[in-house]
């Protein structure tokens, strides 16, 4: 056990925000340390999925052992159309402590993974950050990868400075209406190029090493939408113009699932032209394609 003194004051700053709710731009101002919920429907201490392996990641995460996942329930947008429901608006996971979730990393991190890969953080940076400062003092050299949905607040990415080797935003719309309507908040355009500027102004382009392995940097997800929903051309010129040479992975694998079928936009698939002309423009604009 370690005590509240010992750890650094970004992450005693971060611990204090949940008691009246700021940790993502949602501002819900709930004290979740008194068992109140807001949007992400989590209290003060994270629920745990499941974690262990997983080798469906970009292959600069993946290596021959794996990124060592953990994944978190709940998450602090609504997609519509989210293909991992079951986890994402599900409070049916194992809550853990910030001491629970470090011993978990250390496995992973002895099983020889080539990261500990948080997955859907936002809404639980506090106890997140916690983990990664228990793990470290206890050996954890890994990087640690932040996969996140990309609706981050600034302030609390600077508390996270120091703590995070590999952003992992996704950067979902360039409309503001899009946002609104498939995942439930007004202004994710806004919002997402402010995390990716602070995201990329603390680590950089990715970074690999000997064995093409991610060791530091941004890499962006962008998931192409039937019919431009998502207005791609414009997400890729924002990811161009806020995190410059930045790894970008443009995603064709969309597909109808959670209340997709609501909306009959959704129903459709992306083409693969579409796909293959995003990835072109991407490049163009001088972002290193992993395409995945």
């Amino acid at each position: 056990m370690h005590s509240v003194s010992e750890l650094p004051d970004n992450v005693k700053r971060l611990r204090e925000i949940i008691r009246d709710c700021t940790l993502c731009p949602r501002n819900c101002h709930v004290d979740r340390t008194e068992g109140l919920v807001g949007a992400c429907g989590i209290g003060a201490d994270p629920l745990v999925a499941s974690a262990g392996a997983h080798f469906g990641e970009e292959p600069v995460l993946v290596g021959r052992r794996g990124s060592g996942t953990i994944f978190f329930c709940g998450c602090n947008l609504h997609c519509v159309f989210c293909q991992n429901s079951d986890l994402s608006q599900s409070a049916d996971g194992r809550k853990m402590s910030p001491e629970e979730v470090a011993e978990v990393a250390l496995t992973l991190s002895s099983q020889g993974r080539s990261n500990v890969n948080f997955v859907s953080p936002s809404h639980v940076a506090h106890a997140v950050a916690e983990a990664v400062c228990i793990a470290r003092g206890r050996g954890m050299g890994v990087p640690i990868v932040y996969n996140c949905g990309g609706y981050d607040s600034v302030e609390t990415l600077r508390l996270l400075d120091g703590l995070i080797e590999i952003y992992m935003p996704d950067f979902k719309w360039a409309s503001p209406d899009a946002g609104l309507k498939y995942s439930d908040v007004p202004d994710y355009p806004r919002i997402a190029e402010a995390a990716l500027r602070e995201m990329f102004r603390q680590v950089g382009p990715l970074q690999t090493d000997s064995r093409g392995i991610a060791t530091r940097g941004v890499l962006v997800r962008h998931l192409v939408m039937p019919g431009n929903l998502a207005r791609s051309d414009e997400v890729i010129d924002v990811v161009a113009k806020a995190a410059p040479g930045c790894a970008i992975n443009v995603m064709g694998q969309y597909r109808p699932a959670h209340r997709a079928g609501n909306y009959p936009e959704l129903l459709g698939r992306a083409k693969p032209e579409d796909v293959l002309r995003l990835r072109q423009h991407a490049a163009e604009r001088g972002l290193r394609r992993v395409d995945h």
